[in-house]
């Protein structure tokens, strides 16, 4: 059997002091065979004013810089870079992550899932690791979604993993905060199997470019929701269009 080929993307600005730990432990990443399970880590510096580009090159990653500002928009110039993959590994560049947990949902889209989510809320959190705004919003995003859409969803976390063709398939073009929450709504709307998986959360390396600041968190919460409530819209004009999605969430 042909291993998958791997790609992660880590979208990341002012990330000096995690960077290098969170591309090395990436490569460091085994499977069962004991290949390595990464084959390219590409970091967008998304406008850094400190060494996040010369150490995260150190580390062994390949690089790329998009001046612009804006979650989504790194995500789509990382992935612009090239890409030969059958998978996408997207992770934080603030090593709030275990990276080894990559694997589970590498594994589920090997098995046959679109879209595989790291689910904070269904993981172990440390104390401070998210903030109260952080939290809150989660929670009300994940609320609309499920009733909106009838999908289990419990977070919108980064830490996530999806295929190639699914992501294609995905027409992504949301450049700013919007860009998880789009991607999990565009999936179940296309019927896309869609599953959660525990992940745990640490606190931040360094300081938050987004819930850190009050005009992060509110341009956040304003990305998140008015995604929300344009994909809502542009489905609920084509009623004669039907949609599906299968989402599960272990809880044991």
């Amino acid at each position: 059997m042909v291993s998958p080929k791997i790609v992660a993307i880590i979208p990341a600005r002012d990330e000096e002091k995690a960077i290098g730990t969170v591309v090395t432990d990436l490569m460091a990443l085994c499977d069962k065979r004991g290949k390595q399970l990464i084959d390219t880590i590409v970091v967008c510096d998304n406008g850094s004013i400190d060494q996040t580009t010369e150490i995260a090159r150190q580390a062994g990653a390949t690089v790329v810089y998009q001046p612009v500002a804006g979650y989504g928009l790194a995500c789509l110039t990382a992935i612009s870079h090239q890409l030969d993959t059958d998978i996408l590994l997207f992770i934080d560049g603030d090593n709030a992550f275990r990276t080894d947990q990559a694997w589970p949902l590498i594994a589920a889209i090997i098995n046959g899932a679109d879209l595989a989510i790291g689910s904070r809320v269904l993981g172990q959190m440390a104390p401070g690791a998210l903030t109260f705004p952080q939290q809150f919003g989660n929670r009300l995003a994940s609320f609309l979604i499920r009733h909106i859409w009838d999908a289990n969803i419990t977070d919108l976390g980064p830490f996530r993993a999806i295929s190639w063709p699914a992501y294609q398939r995905l027409k992504m073009a949301d450049k700013r905060f919007g860009w998880t929450v789009e991607m999990q709504i565009k999936a179940i709307q296309q019927g896309m199997s869609v599953i959660e998986l525990p992940v745990d959360t640490k606190r931040r390396i360094g300081h938050s470019k987004i819930s850190g600041t009050v005009k992060g968190t509110i341009g956040a919460a304003i990305g998140i929701l008015s995604m929300i409530a344009r994909l809502w819209w542009r489905e609920f004009r084509k009623p004669a269009q039907v949609t599906a999605s299968a989402v599960i969430s272990p809880r044991s």
